[in-house]
């Protein structure tokens, strides 16, 4: 056998919880994910709302050609790339939840008033302050849940972050879909979408602010005693506890790393396909030959599919303990939905579009990868920053890749996104063998002192930790 593939069977035990921790995870589970979820469903509405207005009057509204549209895709994601160094800076020196809250409530009042927009440059403006906002909301979110979780949970929140974008795909176009029977009514229909999703965003920015824990001892989890012991050896568990110091130590570290560059590239990859695909979804589908109407409705298998991919991913990492070879099977189901939406011919190729939404398993497991090991709360926030670095880039491309002289086929992107996923495996493969020969050192060594996690050591320092592969 490869040597590559044999791993240590100590890192596969299970981890047995106690009834008070099963009972504790399940409040903190209620109290936390539900407004997570309002979060990740509101922003995806409001992320892809422009996909949806493109077949209901925005192109004709605001004079738009194809090139232009693919730029208020793109430009979204240059307002995320700007926002993530100042974001990396305020995580750690705020309270996440009264940041987030407020970020939340102006990026509602900016889609709010892109219903009044009525050309190119007002569009593409307040999509880049959109994407300016939106851009706090995932490292936030990720570092959220690196702090409240067990490492072995972890792939279940990643799990739970892509069936909420799939949720928000499936209530949003029935939203959207409502909307467009009110075209004409004062306003046009997309107009309507902004206004609705706009306002919604900012009713759950209130929530948020007032009421998301973004601590293991946040006063609204009303901690008993022996809750606050369970608390304690979840966070020896997971290895993060918030710190407001910046350590550049930590980022030097990260920087030495070629692990890091590796999810760089392969989430950079795996977001080409996902900007390109979620600007254009309705496009593609309405250029199979189906009316505005059917293009808007035939969405709902994409938030089904990247739901079920999401879900498909997590279940077989933790039941199989193999997170990196369930991100290459991921993305092999991706490869196949790209090669069929650009070999086959007619409504065949609905079948690849929607197979294709495998990216979103694969976007899980990358952020899987990281949760699971990389230790030292500066550390691990710096690594979920590169990784919001490499989707901006991604997302930021993709559409510009959709290019209006291959409409309505778009050949071109999908043999772009094919070479993508084969790059990813290879990424995903080679960070593989690289924790998996490190890990083989350290049960090598004798047995070492544990440490208290208040020391804040990274996964380097503290050789008592062994990579999740």
């Amino acid at each position: 056998m490869n040597e590559a593939f044999s791993e240590p069977d100590s890192t596969q035990v299970p981890l047995a919880k106690s009834p008070e921790e099963l009972k504790f995870v399940k409040k903190l589970n209620w109290t936390v994910l539900p407004i997570i979820f309002l979060i990740i469903f509101i922003q995806f509405c409001d992320k892809s709302a422009l996909s949806v207005a493109a077949v209901l009057g925005i192109m004709e509204d605001a004079n738009l050609n194809g090139d232009q549209f693919s730029w208020l895709g793109s430009i979204f994601y240059l307002g995320y790339f700007v926002v993530q160094l100042p974001n990396n800076y305020m995580i750690q020196r705020l309270p996440i939840s009264k940041y987030l809250g407020t970020i939340l409530i102006l990026g509602g009042c900016v889609m709010g008033a892109t219903a009044a927009c009525s050309n190119f440059a007002q569009l593409l403006g307040l999509r880049f302050l959109l994407g300016f906002f939106e851009g706090v909301t995932y490292p936030c979110i990720y570092i959220l849940l690196n702090t409240l979780y067990r490492r072995s949970e972890q792939a279940f929140c990643w799990g739970f972050l892509g069936v909420s974008n799939g949720l928000g795909t499936v209530f949003g176009v029935l939203i959207s879909y409502g909307l467009a029977h009110m075209d004409h009514l004062v306003f046009r229909a997309w107009r309507w979408g902004y206004i609705v999703f706009g306002s919604a965003t900012v009713v759950i920015g209130i929530t948020t602010f007032l009421f998301l824990v973004d601590d293991t001892d946040s006063k609204i989890l009303r901690l008993t005693d022996n809750e606050k012991e369970i608390v304690q050896e979840r966070s020896r568990d997971n290895c993060v506890v918030r710190n407001k110091e910046i350590k550049k130590a930590h980022i030097i570290e990260a920087l030495c790393e070629p692990r890091l560059y590796l999810i760089f590239f392969a989430q950079l990859f795996n977001c080409l396909q996902n900007g390109g695909l979620i600007t254009f979804s309705t496009l593609l589908v309405e250029g199979l030959g189906f009316s505005s109407f059917m293009a808007i409705i035939l969405q709902i298998p994409n938030g089904v599919a990247a739901s079920i991919f999401a879900l498909t991913a997590v279940f077989l990492a933790n039941k199989y303990k193999r997170i990196a070879f369930t991100g290459i099977f991921m993305s092999c189901i991706s490869l196949l939905g790209c090669i069929l939406m650009a070999a086959i011919p007619g409504t065949s190729k609905l079948l690849g579009f929607y197979l294709s939404w495998a990216m979103t398993g694969v976007a899980a497991i990358l952020q899987t990868l990281i949760s699971n090991n990389v230790s030292g709360y500066t550390k691990k926030v710096f690594y979920n920053s590169v990784n919001m670095l490499a989707m901006t880039i991604g997302n930021f491309v993709g559409p510009l890749m959709m290019r209006e002289n291959t409409a309505p086929t778009y050949w071109g992107a999908m043999v772009g996104f094919c070479a993508s996923n084969v790059l990813i495996i290879c990424c995903i493969y080679t960070m593989y063998i690289i924790m998996s020969k490190e890990n083989r050192r350290r049960f090598a060594e004798s047995p070492l002192e544990k440490h208290d996690v208040q020391l804040d050591l990274t996964d380097v320092q503290d050789r008592n930790i062994i990579y999740k592969l």
